[in-house]
């Protein structure tokens, strides 16, 4: 099992950058899949990125592809969103999540264990 807190949201600039962490408790962590998802005011939860339980595996949507990296440090039970070039349209609440197995997963319903959010807001 899993329990997963988010951290390091905040506002910034249109062309800034942010880093939101995800901290893990649970003996899993380093054999769970770890997704990065969103979901802004009046619209569905969308996928993000992922990672593999090695760090060898990633998939990201086509919106923060080349702006975007997953990152996960199984040492630590911590995984990383690294986002550059923010912008407006990346304003979201930021969920992390997970789930065992091998293979990336890119919906919501393929994960297990959710965070509570943390808040990213972008201005122009």
């Amino acid at each position: 099992q899993l329990q997963l807190v988010e951290s390091g949201g905040g506002l910034v600039q249109a062309g800034g950058s942010l880093r939101v962490s995800c901290a893990a408790s649970g003996r899993t962590f380093s054999t769970s899949v770890m997704g990065w998802f969103r979901q802004a005011p009046g619209k569905e939860r969308e996928f993000v990125a992922a990672i593999g339980w090695s760090g060898g595996s990633t998939a990201y949507a086509d919106s923060v592809k080349g702006r975007f990296t997953i990152s996960r440090d199984n040492a630590k039970n911590t995984v990383y969103l690294q986002m550059n070039n923010l912008k407006p349209a990346d304003t979201a609440v930021y969920y992390c999540a997970g789930r065992q197995g091998i293979r990336v997963h890119t919906t919501t319903q393929e994960y297990n264990y959710w965070g509570q959010g943390t808040q990213v807001t972008v201005s122009s």
